[in-house]
């Protein structure tokens, strides 16, 4: 996995010492000396994990990392403070201040590879989603920071696997003010719990006597409804194999027993914010994906959707010896609109057109706007005398019921004219669908227009 990871200590034999460990695992390693430095190479370069040491000369590691979480340019760098401080207070402190997690020296190989592996997954995920989210915004889409700070006063529902009801309070009692626990003793009970329910974090306490906990970890990240729930891992002093495991399956954090309430509380915080953020940043790539089938103005699939779309339904109505056919309608005169009432008027038509054009077709259809005043209708499993019918259904509740130019007390009668084509003997392509549609619309606008026309079979 390359990364590059910039380690910050002001002893020379403790940098040189890390690095050599992170160079073995083919990291790229940079080095700062004081906090400054630090702040200014991530500022300037980029940085994947800050491997930061807390009793520097300048500013300490807990000032620079609160500085680096308070930039917006560096505040999604994941931080690991490594030091010899080694009481409660200390690591809260550290978590307080945004880092990611704490290691204590003489650092332990295992915990520091696996952890800075585990990072640096994180990352790459949370940069991807990112970008994309940024391309959301500039396209017209939420502002994703100010959406997820509008999250952070909501309390959070954690799910707690936990096999000793003792346990259980002790754990519920601690995070009662910052959380809404539920307790689950069966593992597997938990998992489907987990599925159904829209937890913002998962603690699985080790502490079961005929139950190995990575198990359920890797349950959890293998379903897809959960794949993406924070865990935090309670473990035994000392047991660096289940945590250098648990880090592997996916794991995002672990506490050690005897717990400090406090670090408790601070870690379940730094997961709970982080998965509150990223479900923001996937909200918005949902949203830009949207953006990029949508047509603005009506609410339409564009046509960008229809030409992928329209491949995978004809090949599949050609595989299955079904029926498939389309209608393109066209708005008539609908240049006289805007030359006589201007363009808004023209995109209340349009928008009040495809209101019509939803409330006429059936739920399997797909209605998209191709271009200008032309729409289009797809309708699969549908021949070519039930496509008229619906066409002609569509015709007449156009024709039906005037439109309003609203705010101007406005009343248009508009019309439309509807060409049909349906798979048949002659028609083996999309290609060839649309344009057997279009000679029939063509038609349709040469007979007098506000009529059906279906292409010959």
């Amino acid at each position: 996995m390359t990364a590059r990871i910039l380690v910050v200590d002001d002893i020379p034999a403790n940098v040189k010492l890390l690095e050599a460990r992170l160079l073995a695992e083919y990291f790229d390693v940079l080095t700062a000396e004081n906090g400054y430095q630090a702040l200014e190479l991530c500022e300037s370069t980029q940085v994947d994990v800050v491997l930061l040491d807390i009793m520097m000369p300048g500013i300490d590691g807990f000032e620079v990392c609160e500085r680096l979480k308070a930039n917006p340019r560096t505040m999604h760098i994941p931080v690991v403070m490594v030091t010899a401080l080694d009481q409660p207070s200390d690591r809260v402190r550290g978590l307080k201040a945004g880092a990611d997690d704490f290691l204590t020296k003489p650092v332990n190989d295992l915990q520091l590879i696996s952890r800075v592996k585990s990072l640096m997954r994180l990352k790459t995920l949370s940069d991807e989603l990112r970008i994309r989210a940024e391309t959301a915004r500039k396209m017209g889409g939420e502002d994703v920071l100010k959406a997820f700070e509008e999250r952070l006063d909501e309390a959070a529902q954690v799910l707690l696997v936990d096999g000793r009801g003792t346990s259980q309070e002790r754990l519920i009692k601690t995070l009662k003010p910052v959380a809404n626990v539920m307790a689950m003793s069966d593992p597997q009970a938990a998992l489907f719990e987990a599925a159904e329910t829209n937890f913002d974090l998962v603690i699985v306490n080790s502490n079961f006597e005929d139950y190995d906990p990575l198990r359920l970890c890797s349950q959890l990240r293998s379903l897809e409804r959960t794949r993406f729930i924070p865990i935090l891992l309670v473990t035994e002093q000392g047991n660096d194999d289940i945590v250098v495991r648990s880090l592997d399956l996916g794991v995002n954090d672990y506490i050690s027993r005897p717990i400090d309430p406090n670090e408790l509380i601070a870690r379940c915080l730094t997961q709970i914010k982080r998965k509150r953020y990223n479900d923001r940043l996937r909200a918005s790539l949902e949203q830009t994906i949207e953006l990029a089938v949508t047509d603005p103005l009506t609410g339409l699939n564009n046509r960008r959707y229809l030409d992928n779309h329209i491949k995978t339904l004809f090949a599949r109505a050609a595989a299955r010896g079904r029926s498939l056919s389309i209608c393109v309608v066209d708005i008539d005169r609908f240049k006289s609109i805007n030359d006589t009432y201007g363009h808004d008027a023209g995109d209340e038509v349009l928008k009040q057109f495809s209101s019509r054009i939803r409330a006429a077709v059936r739920g399997a259809d797909l209605a998209c706007r191709f271009g200008g005043e032309e729409f289009v209708v797809v309708m699969p499993d549908t021949d070519a005398p039930s496509a008229v019918a619906i066409a002609e259904r569509l015709r007449m509740g156009i024709e039906g019921e005037t439109f309003i130019l609203r705010g101007r007390e406005q009343r248009l009668t508009i019309t439309a004219s509807l060409g049909i084509a349906s798979i048949g003997p002659d028609v083996c392509t999309p290609e060839q669908l649309f344009k057997q549609a279009d000679l029939a619309l063509y038609e349709a606008k040469n007979r007098g227009r506000n009529m059906v026309v279906a292409a010959a079979a």
